[in-house]
């Protein structure tokens, strides 16, 4: 059994490739490269692909698929960079990598905090030795509702966290979880945007969530609303945001992820000329922060989502569906 691994990153995943290659005895040959039209060759023999999201096209999926590939994995959670339906069609199979939640619900916190005591643009002005107070007091998060869209194993654990703050969490999801009973008002969403002071958003990108922050979600929030995005860029209409933060409606935003992200994330852009208007614009913002998709990035995460591969294929070995199988 062999894995071909791109976009493999020899600073920190090799060495855990190298770890799980012996213990599971399955092979594996590697690039730094994402997938492209020269570099598929890679995958002849492999009964797996594994990439972080990226640009995944048809006619490589199919190429793939001529070479004997079974499984395509992701070293993610998501997988809406895959097209689902033709390796249905292929009858090839998905494999997600789901890891430890707490990472992404401290990193959303982290943003919550930060964009509202206006961390970033304080600490750009004490670089520039502007040491005054005019423009940098923010707000104590004890005093804010904050209300959280999604409440699965991320938003669960990050209410935990905001509990012990003293704010008051609202919160909305199709399926309220009993668990929390006591720790979180469950509301309908146009109740949570109407009184949230902060929102944080933790759903998958899904046909029903895609640009679910649109203008019109928007103006029923509170003046001045935070907006935390650790999710997936899709979730929020970069056009309204930008708008919005233009004429002063949203207050500040914290972004981990952004529309358009492939071909920036992670790839070292250095001294180019980008072509994504909205990114600049975000990053103009004094009171945005935009970082590059960093939530998930501690040493439990990557060796956990590099060990699921090899997990994936040891159960093809075995005759047997991989554990995080996507149902398609």
């Amino acid at each position: 059994m062999k894995i071909a691994f791109y976009a493999l990153r020899d600073f920190d995943e090799l060495a855990f490739v190298e770890k799980f290659s012996k213990q599971y005895g399955i092979d594996f040959v590697w690039t730094a490269e994402y997938p492209n039209e020269h570099n598929l060759e890679l995958a002849k023999g492999c009964d797996g692909v594994s990439c972080t999201p990226c640009e995944m096209r048809e006619e490589w999926v199919r190429t793939y698929h001529s070479y004997g590939v079974k499984y395509m994995l992701t070293r993610a959670i998501g997988y809406d960079h895959l097209p689902a339906q033709l390796i249905k069609e292929l009858d090839m199979h998905i494999s997600t990598t789901p890891y430890p939640t707490e990472c992404v619900a401290e990193y959303a916190l982290m943003l919550i905090l930060c964009t509202i005591r206006k961390f970033q643009q304080s600490m750009i002005r004490a670089a520039a030795q502007d040491y005054t107070l005019k423009g940098k007091m923010g707000k104590d998060l004890c005093n804010c509702t904050v209300g959280v869209v999604g409440t699965g194993h991320i938003g669960q654990i990050l209410i935990k966290y905001l509990s012990g703050f003293g704010c008051h969490i609202l919160a909305f999801d199709r399926f309220p979880k009993k668990e929390l009973a006591g720790q979180v008002e469950y509301v309908d969403l146009d109740t949570l945007y109407a009184q949230s002071d902060v929102i944080s958003l933790h759903v998958p990108s899904t046909n029903d969530t895609f640009h679910m922050i649109d203008q019109a979600a928007i103006d029923k929030m509170k003046d001045g609303v935070i907006i935390i995005n650790t999710a997936r860029g899709n979730v929020i209409d970069s056009k309204a945001l930008i708008a919005s933060l233009k004429s002063g409606k949203i207050g500040g935003a914290g972004l981990d992820v952004i529309e358009n992200e492939a071909g920036l994330y992670y790839c070292n852009r250095m001294g180019d000329h980008i072509d994504n208007d909205e990114l600049a614009m975000l990053r103009s913002f004094p009171n945005v922060i935009v970082s590059p998709h960093l939530a998930f990035y501690v040493e439990s995460t990557v060796s956990n989502m590099v060990e699921k591969n090899f997990i994936a294929i040891d159960a093809l070995r075995k005759g047997e569906l991989s554990p995080f199988e996507i149902k398609l």
